[in-house]
């Protein structure tokens, strides 16, 4: 009954490939890639540009997404081993049930709802703040009750994710479809942001390209970064310092390249075609990011950019704006996908604790028609209706990031822990230079961690005592390493 006691790699595999709970194989390398720009390219490229340039690296914010999108790629190269070695639905749960053990993994499960199902309910409270400031534009206007800063019930929120949810439930080939069409419509605008930005570039707001550095008044109390508390680190604006102090804001634009892994059990060449989806989406999004950033502050100086609508106030200003309202068309078209691909990405990551029966394993049942775990759609679906229509959730949205990098953590760890376990694992994939690679991957996301207030920690610290509660009081009796096959079914 050890909780570090692990499941093979050749019982996951069985698992996806037969039964009742198979899933429907219908994705390619295409698609994977367009779920990943989908779930990437959201408020980071339309907010978080503007954010960093004027707070923390100056014209210089576009070193800033180079230095964070090479964090992110050191941890996708090891996602992209995991799910090309193990194409099995889970994502970083399932590789570490693989490799360091069931409680490891099932709290890796747990932090995970935190950056789908949580941030998925973040993104659709900022889905809604930009519908009702589009129809704002044509003389429509949302009651403050139904939306706004302080809603009795966000109803714009609710009904998208109500609405994705049927979306999700319809079938994984359908879901690509109507995310290929959301993610045309945002890449279209962001390209007309670029090349029509080009327009209104003036050489002046580039200089000084990286502005001298400055220490900035100390936090103080749970509010604090932890790596000040800890190390006496005073934070630094602009300079050097101040492109890495931006690396770590911006490297939230990158979060959700991880949940193409969870789609490993819809495709039908995962170790081909896994690796190419999650790189190449983090690769074109880099690209758009740093493109977007030079554009931006080209256009207006960086200390006079706006820090909640940065590229639509610089055309604003530039007298364009019904470029703005385009703007404003592609950041819902951009949500849009975030959201749906969160949901996505839980509703497998579920349906992997369930199928493994440290979850109710009735909720594991996939939709006879369409091949879908039709059941744990609808109650992640519920509750992230909920969550995003009754729930003030800024205060918590910093949960998404630890929660991801957290997991960014354990799947670098387990690449080298298999690597020693498991050498004889046919690898289609294999992540180079390996410990080397995992562990700068390790380094840079812990730094980054260290870089979030202490109440976030408190908070992450609390959900996981209660991910450890659940899992000694249902899950590890029931778990299917140990449980009889035939006892497994009656529950």
């Amino acid at each position: 009954m050890s909780v570090f006691r692990t499941k093979t790699v050749e019982q996951s595999i069985r698992d996806a490939e037969g039964g009742e709970h198979r899933l429907k194989r219908s994705l390619g390398a295409l698609d994977l890639t367009v779920f990943g720009i989908g779930v990437i390219v959201g408020t980071g490229i339309f907010v978080l540009t503007g954010v960093a340039a004027r707070n923390t690296a100056g014209p210089a914010v576009a070193l800033s997404f180079v230095v964070a999108g090479i964090a992110c790629g050191l941890a996708a190269l090891c996602y992209a081993e995991f799910a090309a070695t193990v194409p099995v639905a889970g994502s970083a749960y399932t590789f570490a049930y693989a490799t360091i053990g069931e409680f490891p993994a099932w709290i890796i499960g747990w932090d995970l709802m935190l950056e789908l199902a949580l941030g998925a309910a973040v993104v659709a409270s900022g889905w809604s703040g930009y519908l009702t400031s589009l129809l704002k534009n044509f003389g429509i206007y949302v009651p403050g009750s139904l939306a706004g800063e302080d809603p009795v019930f966000n109803l714009p929120a609710a009904a998208i994710v109500l609405a994705l949810t049927a979306v999700l439930v319809a079938g994984i080939k359908l879901s690509a479809r109507f995310n290929a069409t959301m993610v045309a419509i945002k890449l279209a605008v962001v390209l007309l942001v670029i090349v029509a930005g080009l327009f209104f570039i003036k050489g002046s707001n580039y200089q000084p390209f990286i502005p001298p550095s400055h220490i900035v008044e100390s936090k103080g109390g749970l509010t604090a970064p932890l790596i000040q508390v800890l190390f006496g680190v005073q934070p630094v604006v602009f300079g050097v310092f101040g492109i890495f102090t931006g690396a770590a804001l911006v490297f939230f634009a990158y979060i959700g390249f991880d949940v193409v892994a969870t789609a490993a059990e819809e495709t039908r060449r995962p170790q081909r075609d896994l690796p190419i989806g999650i790189i190449a989406s983090l690769a074109v999004c880099t690209i758009l990011y740093v493109a977007v950033s030079l554009v931006v502050v080209g256009m207006q100086h960086y200390s006079e950019l706006s820090v909640s609508a940065p590229l639509a106030d610089a055309f604003r200003e530039a007298g364009q704006t019904w470029l703005a309202t385009l703007i404003s068309l592609g950041g819902i078209a951009g949500l849009t996908t975030v959201v749906m691909i969160l949901m996505l990405g839980q509703s497998r990551v579920l349906f992997a604790m369930c199928r493994d029966n440290l979850l109710p394993r009735r909720l594991a049942r996939v939709h006879p028609r369409y091949r879908t775990p039709y059941l744990i759609t609808i109650v992640i679906g519920g509750v992230t209706a909920l969550l995003a229509g009754f729930i003030p959730l800024a205060a918590i949205a910093e949960l998404v990031n630890i929660g991801t990098l957290f997991a960014f953590v354990v799947v670098s760890i387990a690449v080298v822990v298999l690597r020693r376990t498991r050498p004889d694992l046919p690898r289609a994939f294999r992540t180079p230079w390996v410990p080397v690679v995992p562990v700068l991957s390790v380094l840079a996301c812990a730094y980054l961690m260290l870089n979030l207030p202490v109440e976030t920690w408190l908070r992450f610290a609390i959900w996981m005592l209660i991910g450890a509660g659940v899992y000694f009081g249902y899950g590890r009796r029931r778990s299917r390493v140990t449980v009889p096959e035939e006892r497994v079914l009656e529950n």
